[in-house]
Formats: C-alpha cells, sequence, structure tokens
C-alpha cells in the first residue's frame, strides 16, 4: 500500500482520521520539543526559535483540525489516542540517536556541537518527508472534500527544508553525503512506521 491508497481510507473513517492528525500533532510536538533541547542556553539563534515556535504551532493546529471530525476526541497523546503509537512515539528518538551516532563518526563531535549537528541533520530528514508527506495529505482530503486542510503546513516545511539547506551548506562542504546516509536511516524508520500504520489500520474493519 501507498500512502496515497492508505490516505483514502484514513480520511473516509472518521474515527481514523482523528487519530491520524492526533498522530501527526504527536509527532510535529515531539519535533519542536527536540529542536528546543538541541538549543544552547546562551547561543541560540533566531532561525532556531522559529523552527521550534512553528513546529509546536504546527502541533497545535493539527490538533485543532481534529475538532472539525469532534470536538470531544483525541485530546490527549495517550496511546490510545494516536495510531501505530509504539511506532510513532519511537520514530524521532530513534533518528536522532543512530543520525547522532553517525555524526559522532564523521566530524568528531561531542556535547553541545553533537546536538547542533543532530538539529541540523535529523531537521533536514524529517523536512524533507514532510515535503512528501504533506502535499499528498491535502491532495486526499481536497478530493474528499474534508473541512481539515493542511495547507498553511505545506508552505512552511517548504520554507523550513530551504534554510535547513542553507545551514547545512555553512555546516559542511560535504554535508550531502552524511545527509544521504541520515536520510537512509529515516527511509528505515518511515517504512516500519508505515507498516505500523497500515496494521493498525486493518484492525478497523
Amino acid at each position: 500500500m501507498e500512502w496515497n491508497n492508505l490516505l483514502n481510507i484514513v480520511v473516509k473513517n472518521q474515527g481514523l482520521h482523528a487519530r491520524f492528525l492526533n498522530t501527526l500533532s504527536f509527532m510535529e510536538n515531539a519535533g519542536a520539543r527536540k529542536i528546543s533541547s538541541c538549543e544552547h542556553p546562551i547561543e541560540v539563534s533566531l532561525l532556531q526559535l522559529k523552527h521550534a515556535a512553528e513546529e509546536h504551532r504546527h502541533a497545535y493546529y493539527l490538533k485543532k483540525q481534529i475538532q472539525k471530525i469532534n470536538v470531544n476526541w483525541c485530546l490527549t497523546y495517550n496511546a490510545d489516542e494516536l495510531l501505530a503509537a509504539v511506532s510513532t512515539k519511537q520514530y524521532l528518538n530513534q533518528l536522532d540517536i543512530k543520525a547522532c551516532r553517525l555524526l559522532k563518526q564523521q566530524f568528531n563531535l561531542t556535547g553541545k556541537d553533537l546536538k547542533f549537528a543532530a538539529y541540523l541533520f535529523v531537521t533536514y530528514a524529517i523536512e524533507v518527508r514532510a515535503d512528501q508527506l504533506y502535499p499528498i495529505y491535502q491532495e486526499v482530503l481536497s478530493e474528499q472534500k474534508s473541512r481539515v486542510m493542511v495547507k498553511s503546513i505545506i508552505l512552511e516545511e517548504a520554507g523550513h527544508l530551504e534554510e535547513m539547506i542553507t545551514q547545512l551548506e555553512r555546516f559542511s562542504v560535504d554535508w550531502q553525503s552524511v545527509a544521504a546516509q541520515i536520510l537512509d536511516i529515516e527511509n528505515e524508520l518511515h517504512s516500519a512506521w508505515f507498516k505500523a500504520l497500515e496494521n493498525d489500520t486493518r484492525q478497523w474493519f
């Protein structure tokens, strides 16, 4: 199954759709918290603050969209209010851990320098994925005439991706070869998450 097929199934079922929105909200919130945890206590950039703020806004926006389906659904991030809860909660942490191992080897970094490098490369990988997923989701929403919309997120995520590329170019002339390895790691984690989503979705029918 591909994303288009899965999302067509999800959007047609209100219970599934609410949980999918909540799952995306959880992941956006986790991303925002991860960005904040990578901040230097003093030397934090305006761009890093902007990214954390916008990821938090995405988490809030997605959570608010659930109210268009049912105002009483998915009020928390409890496992029974998410799809593929275990895989969802592990996704970003696993990506961060594996990316840190790779970056430590590639650039011999430690401490705050390693944290900042992880912020750059992990955020880049997540933005590449978001740049693929959200347009497909919006297309399905539009086709099914859903009241839910993610157009504003698409625009901001595209901007984030451009900003991360600019920062990575400043970080290292060899950033693309390392980023390709990070993307491979993310792709494996994404495949496992997608499979878990498929399995969870099948249980509804």
